[in-house]
């Protein structure tokens, strides 16, 4: 048999109310039982009655503090709180009903209730379930009201809380439980009949959780005997104290089903451990600081619990400490993966925890860290989305994701998963997978108990629920869902005004119809938007009630049309049919936000709709809905109401949110061809009348307290009269005098101000309304101005006002019961109008019973209350009551919809059923208009205005289209002109001046022009500002920190290429390069080029070629200019000259050198003596540091000076290897560049010989050509500046290419378009910032291109036929043309190679750079990496460094301290030594003065050393013999010896305190010699990290403790004063009632006194008790006692009686309260001296401590030295065995 927890949420509003109420259990109430009683607020029923506010302060717990069974303060609670549960809640509800007035249907409690409060239950029996009849919350109704307490049934119910977590239970096999609202139901899965269990407490129910029992937990399931027990379910509640503050989370039973863990919700998130058997908290303490998602046991450790939530994974253990059972939490470790929130988890036998997370992948946990995170294949997620749970079933894991997939994955590879990788990622593959359906939401899942099967149930986040089977196998059925509901709220509910159907809408996009009647969903449909509102088409419209209209949050509106589809024609083969389908009938899209009202007229021809744009569209509903216009509101609107035939015109009722209601006559319907002409549907002319509401509520409730004072006024004026006259009455003038003195005595208490008038800034949201009558409505308002509905009236229409500016209060009010947070959000009527029903903000019912058709709400008094839906997201969105008023339907934000049948006097039939309507005739055939489904299509009056707008535009197309005929046909015209002009001669054609009219137009023309292109840059200005921030931006960030950019030279004729560094500036460690490092000691790649410039020497010797000095370079990109042949074969003669007289002048100078050299030679020829200084230094150097040999591994090494290396000097070095980077980078970029240049020098000579290889074949016969080599050209690489250049064509081919890319044309045109642009760019730049050639060598090209083409235009002078002669120079200028042609090719052929070599070898030179540049980087990464470890170190060294020199100087200042006090003492010794010899000498002196054989000698001696008080000097003393000179003499040396004995202790006491002083301060300084711990620790006291933490804790609870014993000794105080006053009144009364009392007795004595003749009288009164009666009044008595018959006597003697008990009785009652008030004085003392002694001081608390630890340590001492003495003794052979040492009874 299942049992079930249901935690229910608290009330704060309740826990407040009842912190005063005192049962039987005592002050902390922890034991406190449930109520079966209705709040008179109404704010919902009891699960729990609360603590006080200190005791819930108290266990407001932190994460790490916990509450046990083992702590005393508690367990004083628990015994105070274990009184039976029957007994208990009764005696609550008696207390409850005095204080607060019980309504009608609370329960009297019986005297079996009172003698079960006496006893003590400790445990719950087995047997034994709550009654829940008397647990469960009833609706409220107003007392002296005949509402019947059933006036609301509940029917059914359709939906569910999906999106809450775990809320789908299996109770057995065919029944399943789910929370909706504040309803446990019970659902029978094969007959779908629903049980329905009603939260205890009325504000929701939180969580449920299932338990199996030991019988069952090995069976099939286990069965509900809820249909047998009578209405007591199978069931158990707990009942929970101090569990959470306002709700539960989550729950989960242990596997042997003994504990129960649950987890609070906001805003406490307290996580309790308990003994559900026993009504009693375990174990209390603090989850975690954000929501916590879940809690449970580790199935195979009960004391390992496991808490995820947002963002974090908790793993707990129960342990024993030494303070008690603790939880201890360990909080899950993210490091690299990224914080999630973690739903799904599971624990694994091991102890390691399998979580989800937010991304699908799952994570496994192992000691608080993530193990290894798994995913599939390719690093794809397990799922698409988060894992909402995992569970482990038959040895495989299951995970359920939100994307709608449930995966199998083997344990196994799951279990013995590791990383694999520094990524943290393990591929694994599921065995299986089920996909549910699209768009579903799997939230979790429960296992059914079928023998053999593997069937599941699945909570679907998206409304369903579904069945699904998990075999896996050929015969696995599909999955099924069993029930679908909507998801989310559910924003409009209709109900059919002819049967019993209903529509609902929702933000799913869904829209379903319901027969409420039968209890049967029949339809639903779904669009691609979400529905907003809702409402069914009047009789008016459609006859059969077939048609809904709905909004939806895109601004369209859609008429459905209901029908049977059984009805259709069916055909062979069609699928089986519904019970009800939806067909399509209009699609409209009047506006374009969310839709929020809709509204037909009174006589069904106008329909109404309003929405969140401001505006209200009306359709003539006869013309198939065509539009007729719409108005504009003030606001959004949030309800329709039209008039009803009681009002004489047809008017609509416009409910705006922030506070306008209008009213709007019905609009005229025009004609079509009207209609045809308008631009826009806006109606202007429209008679609208306004309300504009104004905060009245701080008026009311001042108008409120002002009527509440002056009651309380006359109230109190009215029991000072009475008093007056009891007074009066009992003590006549004295009774006026003491009234008298108790008015002065009374203080006026100074009156409160009235409640200022308090108006919202922002106006309060209208809820809802409804017409009263023709121009007055009624509205309920939310936010500050609820709690009331507002009576209103509309004012005058004023055509000329401005509603911004209105400001209109209601005439008008009712007050709503406690509804000042919780205001009506929807209202309803009967069809009689006789009963209004509410649906309120937090999910209640409200019931008002009014006169019928009374809609000025005349009484408002008595109502029906009830909580149905969530009372924190289930506000009731519709609410509406059946066609004939037998059924109330409710639909709220909490996804519910609850049918209940209203009460009658009439019994209902049993078998009711809806009528779906019949289809039409031909519904089937009927086209479906084409539906709206892009949320961006135009509304109506969208489409007409753009309609009106082309229809414009067209026309101004148009009219521009003739002007610009007109034009083409006058420019026509003009251009004849001009031609005919023109074929004039000269003399008679006119100017093109003349042509102008008026010269002042053209003008005009140019200066409008230039106006124009002044407002346009104008226009751009800002534009044109951005951009070029926006570039200068760009460059600042990544081109002026460049130094250089990278420039690419390609060789001629080979693909070899070399390029660039692309250098940034100098970086910030490059400037702290200094000198004296640079001198002392070089870097390591200063080394390195060394090493690589001699191996470079070496191959200059051997005769390679490797480098190329960079000035050759230069050099020849400088001076290399083209030549003329002419030119060139002078310079190599003259080169040959040249070379043959510097070869002759470099031999005469090497002799000479050599001379030179021989005699310097000679005279540096050191003497015989000589010592060099570099010999002289290093053997210095050989001599200091020689002679140390220590290993740096040696306890003394030092390291040298230079050889210390920190941050500075590493950050210097590395600014070093930067600069040398830096230079050598650029020096091999200065290479390049100049090697660029020479290609440039190059080609422009190419040039200049290919033209002049030209003008050569130009002469020559065609078949002497050779063919011309190719010129080369210069790539974008070379010139990467030139990118940077633009011009105006630039830019305009730049707005072509983006133009192009905009109309997105082919990609072919694409390319050729920036082919050609890219070659005009090109062009542009070479056009504008020069060729790469000079202006020289164009200069020459230009030159010799003249030269050539002047050539052949000499030669056409003459062409006669040439003479031998001619024919002899004309044959050698030929030989002489082919040889310079091929001259010239071989010249072109030697640049290209030269400058290819030229390229190959500084490339080769390059690519060692690039080398060592890379070493470089190497090594700057290292020194980088070192300087960093050495700023670290440094900021430890400092810190370390400041620690020692803080302890030296403390050192310091105790050693001086100690200097100090051992100065002190020696003074002191040297004083007391003083003293004694003073001392000494008055013994001298006194022996002198005595003499010899003075008889009085032992008698003045023991006068002198008589210790006596100072002060009081004791005479005769002496004796009479004694000389008195002596004696006198002997007295004043006796006080001399005083004071110096006073001196003496005196100095003794210092010296004392300096020896304490000394050896505390030479114990401070012992405790730690040079960082470490000494030895000895016998004379210190060593505390742990852990128990130096809990004393610090302690100290902190200590302060907590003070300060609320602070408060409860305020308390006490002002009960002590209470109980004084209370003291004070009772005594007057026991003064009053001993008068009258004496009074009695007297009479009696003397009654019996004269009855009794033998004089008893003094046997009665005796002498000693009253003395002062004579016997005068005893004789008067007896004579009085003659006048009283017997009968009288009797009657007198009874009163006497019944005076006297009640004497005894107050005197009882007297010795009780002095007994109280004892305790508490008693109490409240002890507190007091508590609190005193807890501030006393630090100095004190210190010493008593010091005392008790130096005792623990002595004990411990004495006992070590026993047990050594022991130990020493059993050594010894044959030693005695002695027993056991015992420590002394005094020291334990």
């Amino acid at each position: 048999m299942a049992r079930i927890a249901e935690l229910t949420l608290q009330n704060s509003a309740i826990k407040a109310h009842l912190n005063n109420i005192i049962g039987p259990w005592g002050e902390q109430g922890d034991g406190l039982r449930e109520l079966n009683q209705q709040e008179t607020s109404h704010t919902g029923d009891m699960t729990a009655v609360t603590t006080t506010k200190e005791d819930d302060k108290v266990l407001e717990d932190t994460t790490d503090e916990t509450f046990t069974e083992g702590e005393e303060s508690y367990l004083e609670d628990c015994d105070s709180c274990g009184e039976n549960l029957e007994g208990s809640s009764s005696s609550l509800q008696d207390d409850y009903v005095e204080s607060t007035g019980a309504s009608q249907y609370m329960e009297m409690r019986g005297p079996a209730a009172e003698e079960a409060e006496e006893e003590v239950k400790k445990k719950i029996s087995d047997s034994f379930f709550y009654d829940y009849m008397e647990l469960v919350s009833k609706p409220f109704v107003t007392l002296d009201s005949n509402i019947p307490l059933d006036l609301l049934t509940l029917v059914h119910s359709f939906g569910y809380d999906c999106k809450k977590r775990a809320n789908l239970q299996l109770l057995d096999s065919n029944t399943v439980m789910y929370i909706a609202g504040n309803q446990l139901i019970f659902l029978n899965l094969k007959t779908k009949e629903q049980m329905y269990l009603r939260s205890s407490s009325g504000r929701g129910i939180g969580v449920i959780g299932e338990m199996k029992e030991p019988d069952d937990r090995d069976t099939d399931g286990g069965k509900s005997d809820g249909s047998k027990s009578g209405g007591k379910q199978s069931q158990r509640s707990l009942q929970s104290a101090h569990g959470t503050d306002l709700a539960y989370a989550y729950v989960d039973f242990n596997n042997s089903g003994t504990l129960l863990a649950s987890v609070g919700d906001n805003p406490d998130h307290t996580m309790t451990i308990w003994n559900w058997k026993e009504e009693q908290p375990i174990l209390r303490t603090k989850a975690f600081s954000q929501d916590v998602f879940k809690v449970t046991f580790n199935p195979d450790n009960e004391e390992q619990l496991t808490t995820s939530g947002l963002g974090h994974i908790k793993f707990w253990e129960m342990a024993l400490t030494f303070t008690g059972l603790k939880l201890q939490g360990s909080l899950g470790r993210f490091g690299k993966t990224a914080t999630t929130d973690i739903e799904g988890y599971m624990e694994l036998p091991d102890g390691k925890v399998l979580s989800g997370s937010e991304w699908g992948n799952m994570l496994l946990w192992e000691a608080g860290f993530i193990k290894v995170e798994l995913c599939r294949a390719s690093s794809k997620c397990c799922h698409q989305g988060p894992i909402n749970q995992i569970m482990l079933d038959e040895g495989e894991v299951i995970t359920i994701g939100s994307d709608g997939y449930i995966r199998i994955w083997d344990f196994e590879a799951i279990d013995t998963a590791d990383t694999v990788d520094e990524t943290g990622l393990l591929e694994i593959e599921p065995i299986n997978e089920l996909q549910v359906d699209k768009n579903v939401q799997l939230f979790s899942m429960i296992k059914m108990n079928e023998a053999g099967n593997n069937v599941w149930l699945a909570q679907d986040a998206s409304g369903a629920i579904w069945k699904l089977d998990l075999s896996f196998s050929n015969i696995t059925h599909d999955p099924e869902c069993l029930f679908s509901f909507h998801s989310g709220a559910i924003e409009a509910l209709a109900v059919s005004p002819v049967t019993y159907l209903m529509a609902t809408t929702a933000l799913d996009c869904s829209i379903r119809i319901y027969d409420f009647a039968s209890r049967t969903p029949l339809a639903h449909v779904k669009f691609k938007q979400g529905g907003t509102a809702l409402t069914w088409v009047p009789r008016l419209v459609s006859y059969n009630g077939a048609q809904i209209i709905v909004g939806f949050e895109d601004g369209v509106v859609r008429i459905l049309e209901l029908y049977d589809p059984k009805g259709l024609t069916i055909f062979a083969g069609r699928k089986k049919f519904l019970d009800a389908d939806l067909h399509l009938k209009y699609v409209i899209k009047p506006h374009t936000a969310h839709v929020t009202a809709l509204a037909y007229d009174r006589d069904g021809e106008i329909l109404a709709t309003g929405s969140k744009d401001k505006t209200v569209f009306f359709f003539e509903v006869e013309n198939n809905y065509k539009p007729i216009g719409y108005i504009s509101t003030p606001g959004p609107v949030c309800q329709l109401i039209w008039s009803t035939i009681i009002h004489p015109e047809s008017t609509l009722l416009i409910l705006c949110e922030n506070g306008y209601v209008l009213e709007a006559a019905c609009p005229v319907i025009k004609q079509e061809e009207e209609d045809h002409h308008r631009a826009s549907y806006e109606i202007k002319d429209m008679r609208t009348k306004c309300f504009h509401f104004s905060s009245v509520k701080s008026k009311i409730l001042r108008l409120i307290e002002t009527e509440k004072r002056k009651k309380q006024k006359e109230l109190k004026k009215k029991e000072k009269e009475e008093r007056r006259k009891q007074l009066a009455a009992m003590m006549g003038e004295d009774g006026e005098k003491e009234f008298q003195g108790e008015e002065e005595e009374e203080e006026e208490e100074e009156e409160k101000p009235l409640p200022g008038i308090f108006i919202p800034s922002t106006p309060c949201h209208i809820l809802c309304g409804f017409y009263s009558g023709p121009g007055k409505f009624w509205v309920s308002l939310g936010g500050y101005d609820s709690g009331f509905l507002y009576h209103c009236e509309f004012p005058p229409y004023d055509k000329n006002s401005d509603i911004t500016e209105k400001k209109d209060e209601p005439f008008d009010f009712r007050f709503l019961e406690d509804t000042e947070d919780n205001p009506i959000q929807s209202i309803t009527f009967s069809f009689n109008q006789d009963i209004m029903f509410c649906g309120m903000q937090d999910g209640a019912i409200r019931v008002y019973i009014l006169n019928q058709n009374d809609l000025s709400l005349t009484d408002m008094e008595n109502y029906w209350h009830f909580n149905i839906h969530d009372n924190n997201y289930g506000c009731i969105k519709g609410i509406s009551t059946s066609f004939d008023d037998r059924f109330l339907v409710t639909a709220g934000a909490d996804s519910n919809i609850f049918v209940f049948s209203i009460f009658s006097e009439f019994e209902l039939r049993k078998l009711v059923k809806a009528k779906v309507p019949s289809p039409r005739f031909g519904i089937e055939t009927e086209p479906i208009p084409e539906d709206i489904d892009d949320p961006k299509a135009y509304s109506i009056e969208n489409a007409r205005r753009k309609r009106e707008h082309d229809k414009l535009m067209k026309e101004v197309e148009e009219i521009k289209a003739r002007k610009r005929e007109q034009l083409r046909a006058l420019r026509s015209q003009f251009r004849k002109l001009l031609e005919m002009n023109e074929k004039l001669p000269k003399h008679m054609q006119f100017k093109r001046t003349d042509f102008d009219i008026d010269s002042q137009i053209r003008a005009e023309i140019n200066k409008k022009t230039v106006y124009k292109i002044h407002q346009v840059e104008k226009e751009l200005a800002w534009e044109r500002e951005k951009h070029e921030l926006g570039l200068t931006k760009l460059q600042h960030r990544f081109h002026d920190s460049l130094q250089s950019d990278a420039i690419v030279v390609h060789a001629i004729q080979s693909e070899h290429k070399i390029s660039s560094y692309r250098l940034v500036k100098p970086s910030k460690y490059s400037r702290f390069k200094r000198a004296s490092q640079s001198e002392t000691r070089g870097s390591k790649l200063e080394r390195f080029d060394k090493e690589a410039s001699g191996i470079k020497d070496g191959q200059k010797d051997t005769g390679g070629h490797m480098n190329v000095p960079e000035d050759s370079i230069i050099e020849k990109g400088k001076h290399f200019r083209p030549k003329t042949l002419s030119q060139i074969m002078v310079e190599n003669e003259i080169e040959k000259a040249r070379k043959l007289m510097l070869k002759a002048e470099r031999a005469q100078f090497k002799i000479q050198q050599r001379k030179k050299e021989w005699e310097e030679l000679y005279k540096s020829k050191p003497d015989e003596d000589y010592e060099d200084p570099k010999d002289i230094q290093a053997i210095k150097e050989a001599q200091v540091y020689m002679g140390d040999f220590n290993l740096k591994t040696a306890p003394d090494y030092k390291i040298p000076e230079h050889m210390r290396i920190n941050a500075a000097k590493k950050e210097e070095e590395l600014g070093q290897l930067d600069a040398m980077t830096y230079s050598k980078k650029t020096h091999m970029n200065k290479c390049i560049l100049s090697l660029r240049d020479l290609k440039v020098a190059v080609i422009e000579e190419i040039q200049c010989l290919v033209q002049e290889m030209k003008n050569i074949q130009s002469v020559l016969h065609i078949s002497k050509h050779i063919p011309i080599p190719q010129v080369p050209q210069i790539h974008p690489e070379e010139v990467p500046e030139k990118r940077f250049h633009y011009d105006e064509k630039t830019l305009l081919a730049f707005k072509k290419q983006l133009m192009k890319s905009e109309a997105e044309k082919a990609p072919q045109v694409e390319q050729t378009g920036s082919t050609a642009e890219g070659g005009g760019f090109l062009r542009v730049c070479s056009g504008k910032d020069g060729d790469l050639t000079t202006r020289d060598s164009l200069y020459r090209s230009s030159k010799m291109l003249s030269l050539s083409l002047e050539i052949p235009k000499i030669l056409e002078f003459e062409k006669a036929d040439p003479t031998d002669v001619e024919l002899e120079i004309m044959k050698r200028d030929e030989i002489k043309h082919v040889y310079m042609q091929q001259y010239l090719t071989n010249r072109i052929k030697e640049l290209i190679v030269t400058f290819d070599a030229e390229l190959h070898l500084l490339r080769h030179q390059k690519l060692k750079l690039d080398t060592q540049m890379k070493l470089s980087d190497l090594h700057h990464l290292t020194l980088f990496q070192e300087m960093l470890l050495l700023k670290n170190f440094e900021k430890q060294e400092n810190i370390l460094q400041e620690r020692v020199n803080s302890l030296d100087k403390e050192e310091q200042d105790m050693q001086w301290k100690i200097n100090e006090a051992l100065k002190d003492m020696e003074e002191k010794k040297n004083e007391i030594a003083r003293l004694q010899d003073q001392e000494k000498a008055l013994y001298a002196g006194f022996q002198a003065a005595l003499g010899e054989n003075n008889k009085f000698a032992n008698f003045l001696m023991k006068v002198l050393k008589k210790k006596i008080k100072r002060v009081k000097k004791k005479e005769g003393e002496g004796d009479a013999d004694c000389d008195m000179g002596l004696f006198e003499l002997t007295l004043q040396l006796r006080e001399k010896r005083l004071d110096i004995e006073e001196a003496l202790v005196e100095e003794k006491k210092i010296i004392d305190n300096l020896k304490k002083e000394h050896d505390i301060l030479s114990k401070k300084i012992e405790h730690v010699v040079f960082g470490e711990i000494p030895s000895d620790l016998s004379g210190t006291l060593v505390f742990s990290n852990r128990s130096l933490r809990q004393l610090q804790d302690r100290i902190v609870q200590l302060q907590e403790e003070n300060s609320k014993q602070q408060k409860l000794n305020k308390e006490f105080r002002e009960r002590r004063k209470q109980l004084i006053r209370e003291k004070r009144e009772m005594s007057k009364t026991i003064n009053n009632e001993d008068e009258e009392s004496d009074e009695s007795s007297e009479e009696e004595s003397s009654l019996e006194s004269g009855e009794d003749e033998s004089g008893s009288e003094d046997e009665v009164f005796d002498d000693s008790v009253c003395p002062t009666i004579c016997t005068s009044f005893l004789e008067m008595l007896g004579s009085l006692y003659l006048l009283f018959s017997p009968e009288k006597i009797a009657q007198v003697r009874w009163e006497l009686m019944m005076k006297t008990k009640e004497h005894t009785r107050k005197l009882h009652q007297m010795n009780d309260l002095c007994v109280e008030k004892k305790k508490l004085d008693s109490q409240l003392n002890t507190l007091q001296n508590q609190q005193g002694n807890a501030f006393q001081g630090l100095r004190r608390a210190d010493i008593v401590a010091r005392e008790k630890v130096t005792e623990l340590i002595q004990l411990q001492a004495e006992r070590i030295m026993a047990l050594k003495e022991e130990i020493a003794v059993l050594r010894k052979k044959g030693g005695l065995i002695l027993p056991p040492i015992q420590p002394p009874h005094e020291n334990r």
